[in-house]
């Protein structure tokens, strides 16, 4: 493959490339009307932007890459009535990305590739890891600008919690970064942040020891309770018990309210798995076990360290919010979750009691996006006629009937069937409703099959749907679809487009022609009448900007489109950004109150300038050395 065609990595070639400049709050134009509810607010949305960009022709990922932060504050007007859109766009300032800011001895990035953890040998894998470890070691030496303490990359999402905004990412802890203006203020254990004006020498999440480095690796999706704004999350690990629990309350003037809880064990997962999202309601803990392993010893026995088995089971584990240890598991097909919509449980007395936990879920009937999001080919997989499912992505509901007490029963999935056959993903919902029941469920969809590229090319989105969970799974209840393989409405896109009933339970807003979408995030009307009475706001690109070769100009801009979420129909506002937004990640919604509750703190992460490293000590000419030879 020679380096031309290398160098038009689907991820990393035309919106997918990552950019390099950063604004400070600039003001931006837009035709429409901007919502009043969202005066004071901030639309931020997280996403792999990677720094060290020379080699094009080196293995890559779309989950890769440094984290970078895109914002448009609404910024409030005289007496509240004049909006003022203003973008704002920021590196997080994690120590990856600062030794790696203008060294020019990385040709790479210092971390291996997604898509080399799936795809490589055993002696690739050894080589790559051992060039990180040494580069780890390297910026710990006179002449580095930054030691590299935490590996993580923080380009996953985005969540506030207790007067902080946080960046995620499951290879190492959240870190806090100031709103309006998307400084990075450092990383939190839970406790703190680095530079807040509070001490507390007290572990965090991770706890002490030597494999306390490990154990604060935090799900890129940690979940806050609208009700009692706990933030839940947990930790993936290498070893035993493979995945950790913790719970940080939101401090409160009731004394009887226990503090955070960090690293409970969660017994029954059977190995190191690549575990992204769970689900959380009001009451119950749901984490999946799925046969999609992350496993370094996975290479000993000749697979790769990231790898599916699709003859493998499907576990979920269901728990008490604060009780990991009265778990509970499901068992059933192979399949693959990246991310949760929902999660509620119902309690009913009669005709006897019972307690179901219920999750709305995006599944994959096969691990190959992992792959066509890497530019790789799928592995060819014998697979069991019983096993044996179409390729897709589609809404999934489960409800689990709990075992009640002492009893010898064996847990049972009541239900196991998708809402709805369009491609679904990157689900949200309003916030307020998460935890409960929930009628409306919105996300990402492809006029393709599934989410599932061909080779060389990266799947776009050119629709957002909005599913009624609420009515589908009454339709399914009653007439209950084939377990595990069925479905409750199985008409197409084209089908839906096509409806006009105005209560139709599966609505879609299509892209114009050569437009394409991201993640969208519901934000509600103030006094809102009904669950859906808000916007959907998400940034879009017009590919008619590419050139001939399929890249973006330097003068490429995009939009962020507020959407009425009622009828999926109007586009109310598009603020014209300066510049462009690359396809990305997560993001959410920051509420005029949460900004101006961020908690003080005394600096912020900053880069280290040239005068400040030491370049003349011999250590330091021979670590130079080193890293430009490895680079």
């Amino acid at each position: 493959m020679d380096d031309q065609t290398r160098g038009l990595h689907p991820y990393l070639a035309g919106n997918f490339a990552p950019i390099k400049q950063t604004r400070p709050l600039t003001r931006c134009a837009y035709v429409g009307r901007i919502p009043t509810a969202l005066a004071g607010g901030q639309y931020v949305r997280n996403g792999g932007n990677p720094i060290t960009n020379d080699d094009l022709g080196r293995e890559a990922h779309w989950f890769d890459g440094d984290g970078m932060i895109s914002a448009v504050l609404f910024r409030r007007g005289k007496e509240g009535r004049d909006i003022k859109p203003e973008f704002v766009n920021q590196h997080i300032l994690t120590d990856v990305f600062l030794n790696a800011k203008n060294n020019r001895n990385l040709k790479r990035p210092l971390l291996p590739s997604i898509a080399t953890l799936i795809s490589a040998s055993l002696v690739t894998v050894i080589m790559v890891v051992l060039r990180a470890l040494v580069l780890v070691v390297l910026s710990r030496l006179p002449g580095s600008k930054k030691a590299v303490k935490k590996i993580s990359v923080a380009n996953t999402g985005v969540v506030y919690h207790d007067g902080r905004a946080l960046a995620t990412c499951e290879s190492g802890p959240p870190i806090r970064f100031q709103l309006p203006s998307l400084e990075t203020v450092g990383w939190y254990n839970g406790r703190m942040a680095e530079n807040e004006r509070i001490s507390d020498n007290r572990a965090g999440f991770g706890g002490d020891g030597s494999m306390a480095f490990m154990r604060e690796w935090t799900t890129g999706h940690p979940r806050v309770d609208p009700i009692t704004k706990e933030l839940i999350s947990f930790h993936a690990v290498f070893m035993k018990p493979f995945v950790y629990y913790s719970i940080v309350p939101q401090p409160s003037a009731k004394k009887s309210r226990p503090g955070p809880v960090f690293g409970m064990p969660i017994p029954g997962v059977r190995s190191p798995k690549m575990m992204h999202d769970f689900g959380v309601s009001a009451r119950h803990t749901i984490v999946m076990d799925l046969p999609l392993s992350l496993n370094p010893l996975n290479s000993i026995k000749g697979q790769p360290v990231i790898s599916y088995n699709p003859t493998g089971r499907s576990r979920y584990g269901v728990f008490p919010r604060y009780r990991p240890d009265k778990i509970q598991w499901f068992e059933t097909n192979p399949c693959v979750i990246f991310h949760t919509a929902n999660c509620w449980e119902t309690t009913l007395t009669l005709p006897e009691s019972e307690t179901c936990v219920h999750l709305l879920a995006c599944r994959l009937t096969s691990a190959s996006v992992v792959y066509s999001a890497g530019a790789l080919t799928p592995p060819i997989s014998n697979v069991p006629p019983e096993y044996i499912e179409e390729e897709q992505c589609r809404l999934y509901y489960y409800s689990f009937l709990l075992v009640r007490g002492e009893s010898d029963e064996a847990p049972t999935i009541r239900n196991q069937w998708a809402l709805s056959a369009i491609p679904f993903e990157f689900p949200t919902l309003s916030s307020s409703h998460a935890m409960r029941t929930a009628r409306y469920i919105y996300g990402c969809s492809t006029g393709a099959s599934s989410y599932s590229a061909a080779l060389g090319r990266a799947v776009k989105i050119d629709y957002l749907a909005k599913i009624d969970a609420v009515t589908l799974i009454a339709r399914g209840v009653s007439n209950p679809p084939q377990q595990i393989k069925g479905c409750v409405d199985t008409r197409s896109i084209g089908d839906v487009m096509q409806s006009t009933d105005p209560n139709d339970p599966v609505k879609l807003f299509q892209m114009p022609e050569g437009w394409f979408a991201q993640e969208p995030r519901f934000v509600p009307r103030v006094e809102r009448e009904t669950e859906d009475d808000g916007w959907l706001l998400t940034y879009v690109f017009d590919e008619s900007q590419l050139n001939d070769d399929g890249e973006c100009s330097e003068n490429a801009v995009s939009e962020l489109w507020v959407i009425d979420a009622r009828n999926m129909r109007d586009i109310v506002a598009r603020v014209k950004l300066p510049q462009r937004v690359p396809y990305g990640l997560h993001g959410a919604w920051f509420s005029e109150d949460e900004i101006a509750g961020q908690r003080p703190f005394d600096a912020i992460r900053r880069e280290t300038l040239k005068t400040e490293v030491d370049i003349s000590s011999p250590l330091s000419i021979v670590r130079d050395a080193i890293e430009r030879w490895i680079g």
